[in-house]
């Protein structure tokens, strides 16, 4: 099958969803598929036999961010550009439509590579944008995946906003509705889980049957126990802090609440711009117990899962929650919440210990009883472990993505199969 997947943000670093396709890619292509990658900046790393194509991205924030704003590299003249011009626009304005502008984008390159190349499938990575119903419309089957949708976003963001201003800044900001069109249009949506799927289900009103639920994969032959000791009292968080859903605020206020434990320290790896956790800190009083690492390698990142006695995600949502699985394919104890996934994930005293979301108690009483019963975390390591290598592997998941196209493909030949006939 020659496949060819779409995403506005195509590196691994730049969230989920660049993770998703480095790996999905790599297995497909395993499989014998010839898999093209459409994607805008920052562009995604090489994987060996997989074709990416290029295209920019005018949003204010990246013209800002790489010095090309008014200036346009050697082309000024493309500021005038239609589609350009309306991603600077609607960017400044504080719209988010990089994901429909980065679609149109898309489409254009499809058409532009038609003569040459002819895709069987077009597989929308979390974009959802208008320019996936064009390419519908030019006889290619679209699938699209949602991780979450960004009404889970815009949601946690409004109630945390501080004034009327900031509600009708992340009202303005979050194009769901573009989502929930393009969603009812294209030929299936793909998510992470079951419970993914339900959410997505009421978020975009689609009947059950419209979304498939496959899981996400760890690399357990990469992320695996290493023979190192583990550091007493130490907590590790892998993860966007400044993002809301991720609930590191009630992390922090854990942290407060377990002041009196002077064996504890807190790694977090994130963004070394990340904001939320040194000023939440501070203001409580335990920015000695905290540690920003801005991002890490691979190999760093391993080795820190493995030195580390307790992973720690307090997420408000999680469509899978890649982290806490590396964690466990690591061999390392986990805490997490209930929310999202994390229950199809983790076997609540089995492969980790789970407790409420946002309720910074739990989270702290969680984190002493866990830090304090060896026999717990060599039992909760083992048996994590063991359940990622089970159940939660790439190959697995690029074999029921695989089903899934052959699916979708069959359905769309059938119309003109019957036109054909007549």
């Amino acid at each position: 099958m020659r496949i060819c997947f779409l995403l506005h943000q195509g590196s691994m670093y730049s969230g989920g969803q660049g993770i998703y396709l480095h790996h999905i890619t790599r297995e497909l292509v395993e499989l014998g598929h010839e898999v093209h990658v459409i994607a805008g900046p920052p562009y995604p790393e090489v994987v060996e036999d997989v074709v990416v194509h290029r295209i920019p991205n005018y949003s204010i924030y990246r013209l800002l961010e790489t010095g090309r704003f008014f200036f346009f590299g050697r082309d000024p003249a493309s500021f005038f550009h239609p589609l350009n011009f309306y991603e600077i626009a609607t960017s400044r304005a504080g719209m988010f439509s990089v994901m429909a502008a980065f679609s149109f984008r898309a489409y254009r390159k499809i058409r532009e590579l038609a003569p040459a190349l002819s895709f069987d499938i077009v597989h929308d990575v979390q974009g959802l944008g208008y320019g996936a119903l064009l390419i519908k419309a030019n006889g290619l089957p679209v699938v699209a995946n949602i991780h979450h949708p960004l009404q889970v976003d815009r949601a946690n963001r409004l109630r945390q906003a501080q004034n009327l201003g900031e509600m009708v800044k992340w009202l303005r900001f979050y194009p769901f509705w573009m989502q929930e069109i393009v969603a009812r249009r294209i030929d299936r949506i793909v998510t992470g889980s079951r419970s993914s799927a339900e959410f997505v289900a009421d978020a975009f009103r689609l009947p059950p049957k419209q979304i498939a639920a496959i899981y996400d994969g760890v690399e357990s032959e990469v992320f695996r126990p290493l023979d190192v000791a583990r550091e007493p009292g130490t907590l590790l968080y892998v993860g966007n802090s400044d993002d809301r859903n991720k609930g590191a605020r009630y992390l922090i206020e854990a942290l407060a609440l377990l002041k009196h434990r002077t064996d504890l320290h807190l790694t977090v790896v994130d963004r070394t711009v990340a904001t939320l956790v040194p000023t939440l800190s501070s203001k409580l009083g335990v920015e000695h117990m905290v540690t920003v690492t801005g991002r890490l390698s691979r190999e760093d990142l391993v080795s820190r899962y493995n030195r580390t006695q307790l992973f720690v995600s307090p997420s408000l949502y999680e469509g899978f929650g890649l982290p806490a699985a590396e964690a466990m394919s690591c061999g390392t104890p986990v805490l997490a919440t209930t929310a999202g996934a994390y229950p199809e994930v983790i076997e609540d005293g089995k492969s980790g210990v789970l407790v409420p979301a946002g309720d910074a108690p739990a989270l702290a009483a969680g984190i002493e009883r866990t830090l304090d019963d060896a026999a717990l975390q060599a039992r909760l390591g083992k048996a994590g472990r063991k359940r990622i290598v089970d159940h939660f592997s790439w190959r697995n998941t690029a074999i029921g993505t695989q089903a899934l196209y052959e699916e979708v493909v069959e359905a769309s030949r059938r119309p003109a199969a019957r036109s054909a006939s007549r």
